[in-house]
């Protein structure tokens, strides 16, 4: 038996994550490796509902300020 080295094209499997300006690369949840992005250069196409503040991408939703407000006005100690 004889062992030989092989090339696999994984490019379509490799995760990137923003994290302190560097993109960090990952392999079935493996750190390989990281591109360094420099400050000037950076530039982001996203969805209008995302944007970038401080190195950091933040999603734009809608949210229940009081999710425990009622529709109704209740007596005190009384059913509603």
């Amino acid at each position: 038996m004889t062992l030989r080295q092989q090339k696999i094209d994984v490019t379509d499997r490799v995760i990137g994550k923003l994290k302190d300006g560097e993109l960090e690369l990952f392999f079935e949840n493996t750190s390989i490796g990281k591109i360094k992005i420099p400050n000037n250069d950076l530039t982001f196409q996203l969805d209008p509902q995302y944007e970038i503040e401080q190195r950091k991408i933040y999603q734009n939703v809608t949210v229940t300020e009081q999710p425990d407000a009622k529709y109704t006005d209740c007596d005190d100690g009384g059913w509603c």
